[in-house]
């Protein structure tokens, strides 16, 4: 099992903020990184990244994307939210599955925030040599992990836009968002 992990509005000061975790089987994964690379191709994009794109090109990823193998679990947060302790929070109550090969962890972060993800993934019995930060071009999966965290974002945000809503609501009644946690400050 591969584990792609992206944030969404963690500089923001009200709304939420919210991590994606997207769970891709380890046999599957070489794959479905070529089928996001077919995706792109198909929608004429050099990588897929939420905030940069219309409602329409988003539609069409997402269309795309819900056609593959993948499970999402996403942690949501009321913001303002200090990220080593949201990432303290995914660790614990997200990554819960022990046959995880790599955590591909999207950006560049500082070296105190990989210390503290290293430590919890110790806490959790899992190598600290499987996480590594990356960059979203690099590994496809890290921008279907960035859709999900500003999809998520958007309709906690704005509970009664018409797309984020039927994109909420098809990812979870097909069984690719698996699990959505709520945390209050």
């Amino acid at each position: 099992m591969v584990v792609f992990i992206d944030e969404s509005g963690t500089g923001k000061q009200d709304g939420h903020s919210t991590t994606a975790v997207v769970y891709i089987e380890v046999t599957y994964s070489d794959e479905f990184g070529k089928k996001i690379r077919q995706i792109e191709e198909k929608l004429r994009l050099d990588s897929f990244h939420w905030s940069e794109e219309r409602w329409d090109v988003r539609n069409k990823f997402l269309t795309e994307i819900s056609k593959l193998d993948f499970k999402a679990k996403v942690a949501i947060f009321k913001n303002p939210v200090k990220p080593e302790k949201m990432m303290e929070i995914v660790f614990q109550h997200l990554i819960t599955e022990g046959n995880i090969r790599n955590i591909f962890l999207d950006g560049k972060k500082p070296r105190w925030y990989e210390l503290a993800l290293k430590k919890a993934l110790r806490d959790k019995g899992v190598s600290v040599k499987k996480l590594r930060t990356v960059n979203d071009k690099s590994q496809p999966g890290v921008q279907v992990a960035d859709c999900l965290a500003g999809l998520v974002r958007r309709y906690y945000d704005n509970q009664n836009e018409k797309n984020s809503k039927r994109w909420f609501d098809k990812l979870r009644k097909e069984k690719k968002l698996t699990m959505q946690l709520l945390f209050e400050a």
